[in-house]
């Protein structure tokens, strides 16, 4: 017998969330659908950011109200997340509300005391904890669960972190559309896009990383999914592109050589994206496997080109390194995208700069860059917080410095993209991007239209500055003059 006869899982983000997480099925959400679905009666996946209809709270409470004694709901990123804690807050209180995802774990506190109609939130995986609950076992007993009791928030003790084996892989069966890879917020128009996790954790101890860690500060023991498993996964999937979303597909070299081994003689063939470290270019036998099999998009965590702030964030690697090893990959026919982080401690406005110069010399196609930021158990915290002039908001952790507050780090960042993407940098990954298979010409026609768009902004933002250094220059020569 089911205590619970209709589960809805739900995805809450819509509106501006879509352009950065539009490409992004739930799969967190499906994770735990395969959990639960052979303990109730029935479940319903809305991702909201694709159903128009349920994105006011009040038709989607009139549904709930109607259907539901079970509300599932994942709150992963930080993108609108106080808009999310209002949604919520709106929702029936009647009906039994569990909240879970990264983002709910780091604040678990604040999403009770915010939204009154939340009855628990699950800290860390909740694959287990949610057959617990589903199970009717009494919340008192169950590890890595906060919930109400008697007018007071009471923390269970965490969950040991589960294996990956006993757990089932995600259950696409109640998806309602398609998901598109899309770059430069243009949808490559006939490429659908799915993600698989075939371990989780990473050995390495990069300090500026909290990947490594789940929320609660537990650290992630480096584990693998069965081989035949991912095979198994990877012939179910229907999408054109795959992710793997480990946090480094090639921690374990003959592994990895494995899977591509097995996806060639499998015949599948589907475009394969990996996030990885620039030391796989000490294994060319893999990368030529890892090409043969479908390998397109690398995605490398570089994050500095200066030695010192490598070695502030313990990335284990130097600029030397980074240049050897691009000798190699850019032998190959991979898209690079490359991940920087600016803002560092101690780091100036001329050594942020240098990303885009840097990336483009060491051969990188695309490049990304964020803000140095801290989470609640980031080893670079405590760094950080004894460092005089630095602190950082407790929203987003984004690290800020007397000298680099908001706007001047922002003012830093559209330099970097500026110098980067640049009209060339445009065409060169426009006319890569076909050259290796990553898209085919009806493709790059829903991008090639932006393309004059995004060069006359380019062209429009230099002229920009030049008046203003003109009027600037100005400016300062009236002073001397009235001075004289």
């Amino acid at each position: 017998m089911t205590i619970y006869r209709h589960a809805l899982a739900l995805n809450p983000y819509f509106g501006d969330s879509t352009a950065t997480m539009g490409v992004f099925p739930p799969t967190g959400l499906e994770y735990i659908v395969a959990s639960m679905k052979d303990l109730v009666g029935k479940i319903t996946l809305l991702d909201l950011r694709y159903q128009k209809a349920f994105q006011d709270p009040e038709a989607l409470s009139r549904f709930i109200r109607a259907e539901v004694d079970l509300l599932c709901i994942s709150i992963r990123w930080e993108t609108r997340f106080e808009e999310i804690c209002d949604f919520i807050s709106q929702l029936p209180p009647e009906v039994t509300t569990v909240v879970g995802g990264y983002k709910a774990t780091l604040e678990v506190e604040y999403l009770l005391e915010r939204c009154p109609n939340i009855d628990m939130v699950v800290r860390g995986e909740g694959e287990e904890i949610i057959r617990d609950i589903c199970n009717g076992r009494p919340c008192k007993d169950i590890r890595g669960l906060s919930y109400r009791e008697n007018g007071k928030v009471v923390h269970n003790e965490n969950r040991p972190l589960p294996e990956l084996d006993g757990i089932p892989f995600p259950d696409r069966s109640l998806r309602t559309h398609d998901y598109y890879w899309s770059q430069y917020g243009v949808r490559f128009g006939r490429r659908t896009f799915d993600t698989v996790l075939t371990t989780r954790g990473c050995p390495f101890k990069c300090k500026f990383c909290t990947f490594s860690l789940n929320p609660l500060g537990q650290k992630r023991s480096y584990t693998e999914r069965p081989v035949e498993s991912v095979i198994e996964e990877l012939k179910q999937i229907t999408a054109d592109i795959v992710l793997f979303s480990d946090d480094n597909f090639f921690t374990n070299i003959k592994r990895s050589e494995e899977i591509c081994d097995l996806i060639v003689a499998n015949g599948i063939k589907k475009t394969f994206v990996v996030q990885a470290r620039v030391d796989i270019a000490r294994h060319p036998r893999v990368l030529d496997k890892a090409q043969r099999a479908g390998f397109r998009l690398f995605l490398l965590g570089i994050e500095s080109p200066h030695d010192w702030i490598l070695e502030q964030l313990q990335k284990g690697i130097t600029q030397q390194q980074i240049r050897e090893a691009f000798t190699v990959l850019t032998k190959y026919d991979f898209h690079l995208h490359g991940y920087f982080i600016y803002g560092n401690i101690g780091e100036s406005e001329e050594e942020m700069l240098y990303i885009a110069k840097f990336a483009k010399e060491i051969g990188l196609d695309t490049i990304s860059f964020h803000k140095l930021r801290v989470e609640k158990f980031s080893p670079l915290k405590e760094l950080v917080e004894s460092t005089p002039g630095y602190h950082y908001g407790r929203i987003g952790g984004h690290v800020y410095s007397d000298r680099y507050g908001r706007e001047g780090l922002k003012r830093i960042r559209n330099r970097i993209r500026a110098g980067f993407y640049d009209p060339a940098q445009l065409l060169h990954i426009a006319k890569k991007a076909r050259r290796i298979g990553l898209a085919d010409g009806r493709d790059l026609a829903g991008v090639l239209p932006r393309l004059p768009v995004l060069l006359y902004r380019l062209a429009t933002r230099k002229r920009r500055k030049k008046r203003q250094r003109h009027h600037h220059s100005v400016q300062s020569a009236q002073r001397a003059a009235a001075v004289l």
